[in-house]
């Protein structure tokens, strides 16, 4: 999926804004791929997403992270997959000035509609949101890829004592499909392209499968 065209300003505001509808959410093009329930650390400096970022923590509110498709991450706004994931703020620090550290945390998945350029180059869009993965407890199958996950999780809790300076959040959910298999691919060495993949499944026991087979063909299980 790449991204979907500029709308057009001057046409009438969409009617479509349900529940299931946001109208103008600020879009962090990145060249990762953010999944519900991850952990965001990102260093802020250009003035839009300085901007951005002030505004979210006023408000309240998240921004969406897609992953770039054409461009980079700084100068001219880049093109990006369609479907990316909202992210909320859960701490901040900025120890120089003019550079924001930021930590933000994975929430729902959603689909850019349309799009808008402002002139300081920062991307807001008209988002759908999608339906979180309907959860399951792990199956039997799946268990070596929950005790994976467990060796990996305690190995990054033994190198950071802090909880919040850590890359997976709290709580550890080790019977969920969902979170296992979102965490694994998130820290597994898997190509972005195909792990944009991965997020966009609605079926967590897909997403387990593809991982698995991923892992049995380099022979880690």
């Amino acid at each position: 999926m790449t991204t979907p065209p500029a709308r057009d300003e001057s046409a009438s505001p969409p009617a479509d804004r349900g529940a299931g509808w946001l109208q103008d959410i600020p879009l962090f093009p990145l060249g990762t791929v953010l999944f519900p329930g991850g952990v965001l650390p990102l260093r802020v400096f250009e003035a839009r997403y300085m901007d951005m970022v002030r505004a979210c923590m006023q408000n309240g509110s998240p921004f969406g992270v897609c992953m770039i498709t054409r461009g980079s991450e700084v100068g001219e706004a880049a093109d990006h997959e369609a479907l990316g994931c909202l992210a909320s703020i859960i701490d901040w620090d900025m120890e120089q000035l003019g550079l924001l550290q930021i930590r933000a945390r994975g929430g729902q998945r959603f689909e850019v509609l349309d799009r808008r350029v402002q002139p300081d180059g920062l991307v807001r869009a008209r988002i759908r949101l999608i339906e979180p993965d309907a959860d399951q407890e792990l199956p039997p199958d799946y268990a070596v890829l929950g005790q994976l996950l467990r060796r990996i999780v305690g190995d990054l809790v033994e190198r950071e004592a802090n909880p919040l300076n850590r890359m997976v959040a709290e709580p550890y959910a080790y019977e969920s499909s969902v979170w296992v298999s979102n965490r694994l691919c998130e820290f597994l060495p898997i190509p972005m392209k195909a792990r944009q993949k991965l997020m966009e499944l609605s079926d967590p026991l897909a997403r387990l499968s593809l991982v698995r087979q991923f892992l049995e063909q380099r022979q880690v299980i």
